[in-house]
């Protein structure tokens, strides 16, 4: 495959992760200084790796939401939270996932997300309600 199929193959995929509105925001922030590396993201994480054939959406999103509370990473993480419903993740597969990361990641890591996962879960209801 070549790039220019890779980066259509992975905008298709980022969009449906994480949804056009967020994609469309990001296009619309492109300059010359992250026009590259957007460029870069799309063909290799989302066109390259989230592709491939082993693991199913959803189980990417609840790794990659896992690796993120690990690194303490906030802003992507809460990015992902978001776009696990996307992938058909519920919200008590997220909370056993934080759970668990206490064991593995320390509590403060997990106290931290379960903070983030409430906001994220509250902006998402008042955009139902």
């Amino acid at each position: 495959m070549d790039d220019k199929s890779r980066y259509e193959q992975g905008m298709t995929v980022r969009r449906k992760v994480l949804g056009d509105a967020h994609v469309n925001r990001t296009v619309e922030n492109l300059t010359p200084l992250n026009g590259e590396f957007q460029e870069f993201i799309t063909r290799y994480a989302w066109g390259e790796t989230w592709t491939r054939p082993g693991l199913d959406h959803h189980t990417r999103s609840m790794i990659t939401i896992a690796m993120l509370i690990a690194l303490n990473r906030e802003a992507e993480l809460k990015m992902h939270l978001r776009a696990s419903f996307n992938n058909g993740v519920t919200r008590d597969e997220l909370k056993e996932l934080i759970m668990h990361s206490a064991l593995y990641c320390g509590l403060p890591a997990a106290n931290a997300t379960m903070h983030l996962a409430q906001q994220v879960f509250d902006e998402m209801d008042a955009k139902q309600g």
